[in-house]
């Protein structure tokens, strides 16, 4: 019986564990870091790029492996065929050059070399043949072959086992004898198989063993590759919970964008956190005097027996009152605008709608002073990206200051200007008073207003406002007015506008 080909050997799976088991991957709450600070267990687990590669290159491999199989058990079938058949092709040659003929009759000498170079497969069984131009046989096992011309080589089946063969022909062309002498030569075919397993398996062994140092290979690049992501780990588990200073590491230019990235968030977080810090000092220190003098006016108006004096004490615990509600409008305002400073998007606005939305509002909280305000607008639009928002609040603490500090009649204009190769949007609002005390006209940080009920706090909105859609809170005095201006990048060149 033929022994069959042994199994080919596949590439043998590899286990690939996630980076955190689901029982960890399942845990949330707090959770002690290398560090032992206190943090915040992840809620759910991420594969990581070094078993993420290994298992891609796996399925490769994998995929790899089989089509190598093939190849391999193809190539070493295909070589042990050519090998062998050189062997049968070699003794059929000998036989053939040992014919002879004498006296018209065919002398057949088989040479021992013939035989020893079949004897390299020993568990293989031999058979030999030699066929005269009658088709008798001449001497040999009787062997049933396929008619032709030339050298052929053919299969079959002996017993049970796959067997090859050779027919190979010689011409005699002599005075007593003229004709084709036939020699045919085969072999079972045990040794073909058992070369064409072992090259099979020699393949598939080399095919593993470069696979396994090419997954190697690619474990130690990532991990080598990684390393400067494991140095800015290292560099902010070891900072302090309040510091938000730019990371200086050097890496690599693909991991540079990401600290970059990294930067510029906490730099807006330093940003937000360092404004609600002053917020929160602003408030405490703002909002403490004038409860304090409501309490002090509650006081005495609970003690004051003389109704003239009380009614008077009550007046000023109403504007005391009315005084309050515009510095606390005053720091929420602020406090939106903090908020929306990063996280609003910016739209294409109009200042037109700007202006007019603030001089409503502003008409409607001081329907008295309605008939102060004026309202100074070009036909065609003035277009900023703006969040519509922040500018309309900006616009309205403008206007109230105006109002307040300034004498009437406040007019608010929109206008676009051209400064140098800079197209401009600007919101104004205009007054017949002289501004705040020690301000200088142009482009700075106001202070508080003179009227002893200024806070300043208006003025700091509007600029924190300006600053955060790339513009300027500009001021100009002028022999009987005074202005504040918002000036912003306009989205579109004015059609129409100052040019300064």
């Amino acid at each position: 019986m033929i022994k069959p080909l042994p199994p080919e050997p596949q590439p043998a799976p590899q286990q690939i564990d996630p980076i955190c088991d689901e029982k960890n991957g399942a845990k949330a709450g707090a959770a002690t870091d290398e560090t032992g600070r206190l943090g915040t267990a992840p809620t759910t687990a991420a594969m990581s790029l070094t078993r993420r590669l290994t298992l891609l290159l796996a399925m490769f491999l994998s995929v790899g492996g089989v089509v190598i199989a093939l190849l391999a058990a193809s190539y070493g079938r295909q070589a042990a065929e050519q090998t062998y058949d050189r062997l049968l092709l070699g003794a059929a040659g000998q036989i053939a050059a040992a014919i002879s003929v004498q006296d018209g009759q065919i002398i057949t000498n088989l040479p021992v070399s013939a035989f020893e170079l079949l004897a390299q497969a020993p568990d293989d069984r031999l058979f030999y043949a030699v066929i005269d131009p009658k088709g008798g046989l001449v001497t040999g096992d009787d062997l049933a072959f396929p008619q032709g011309r030339g050298t052929r080589f053919f299969d079959g089946v002996d017993q049970g086992e796959a067997t090859r063969f050779v027919a190979l022909e010689r011409i005699f062309a002599e005075r007593g004898f003229a004709g084709v002498v036939t020699v045919v030569v085969g072999q079972t075919a045990l040794a073909r198989a058992d070369l064409a397993a072992e090259i099979t398996r020699n393949a598939l062994a080399i095919s593993a063993l470069a696979g396994g140092l090419l997954v190697l290979l690619a474990v130690l690049v990532t991990r080598a590759a990684l390393g400067p992501l494991r140095s800015i780990e290292a560099a902010l588990i070891a900072r302090a919970p309040q510091d938000l200073t730019a990371l200086n590491l050097p890496v690599p230019r693909e991991i540079a964008r990401l600290v970059a990235a990294l930067n510029g968030f906490m730099s807006r977080l330093d940003r937000t956190m360092s404004m609600n810090s002053r917020l929160l000092a602003d408030a405490s220190h703002q909002i403490r005097t004038p409860i304090a003098a409501l309490r002090a006016q509650a006081e005495l108006a609970a003690d004051e027996p003389d109704p003239a004096r009380l009614r008077r004490i009550a007046g000023r615990i109403h504007a005391r009152a009315i005084d309050l509600t515009r510095l606390t409008e005053q720091m929420l305002s602020r406090a939106m605008i903090i908020h929306r400073a990063d996280a609003a998007a910016q739209t294409l606005v109009d200042l037109r709608d700007v202006a007019m939305d603030a001089a409503e509002e502003v008409g409607d909280a001081q329907p008295n002073r309605r008939r102060d305000l004026r309202l100074d607008l070009p036909d065609t639009p003035v277009l900023a990206m703006a969040d519509d928002l922040s500018l309309r609040e900006a616009a309205k603490n403008l206007v109230m200051n105006a109002l307040i500090h300034g004498k009437p009649p406040v007019r608010i204009q929109v206008r676009g200007e051209t400064l140098g190769p800079h197209h401009l949007a600007v919101v104004a609002v205009q007054d017949a008073g002289m501004g705040p005390l020690a301000l200088p006209a142009g482009k700075g940080p106001p202070k508080a207003m003179g009227s002893s009920k200024g806070t300043g706090l208006g003025l700091q909105i509007v600029r924190a406002v300006a600053a955060a859609h790339g513009g300027v809170l500009a001021t100009r005095k002028g022999p009987n007015s005074f202005e504040a201006a918002i000036e912003l990048p306009a989205a579109t060149r004015p059609e129409k506008g100052a040019t300064r």
